[in-house]
């Protein structure tokens, strides 16, 4: 990994569109995550609610995180659980165990913090392979619900910075 200087998240556009398109992770975690494409019609589809954004050292794409903003949680259920998070986080197979995915999250959670989120949430895909060290590791912390199947982690953010309070 870079420096911090030349890390850092940036829109997907139309220059860099290919290289997103073309992370993807390692065979035996294709199981846990979608597919970059995917998230980027998800993307399209869910407009504001996205924030799709590539991750780049330097010139190089190394990966993929996408944050859903402000969506009602379980909106039958308590209408007023807004919540913010990531929704996918994708580092290619060349570049993982490097520090990208660390970075990627904590460059969307200081995002939402600054947004004025004081919780970010993510859920993963539980089995073999499982992101859940990654994310607990990170101070996420199982809220005992599931989502489509998936755990549900919380991480309490302080206002402003997204570290971890």
């Amino acid at each position: 990994m870079s420096t911090a200087a030349q890390l850092r998240l940036e829109p997907v556009t139309a220059a860099n569109f290919d290289a997103v398109c073309a992370v993807e992770v390692r065979p035996d975690q294709s199981h846990l995550v979608s597919p970059v494409v995917k998230s980027l019609a998800e993307a399209y589809v869910h407009g504001p609610a996205a924030w799709p954004r590539a991750i780049a050292d330097g010139t190089e794409v190394v990966g993929f995180v996408m944050a859903f903003l402000d969506v009602a949680w379980n909106p039958e259920k308590d209408p007023a659980d807004i919540r913010s998070g990531i929704w996918r986080l994708n580092i290619s197979a060349a570049h993982q165990g490097r520090g990208y995915g660390r970075f990627a999250v904590e460059a969307v959670t200081a995002e939402l913090a600054r947004r004025g989120a004081t919780h970010a949430y993510v859920t993963w895909e539980p089995g073999p392979g499982t992101p859940e060290p990654f994310y607990l590791n990170l101070g996420f912390h199982l809220t005992g619900e599931t989502s489509g199947g998936q755990a549900v982690g919380v991480l309490p953010l302080a206002p402003a910075t997204g570290v971890v309070q």
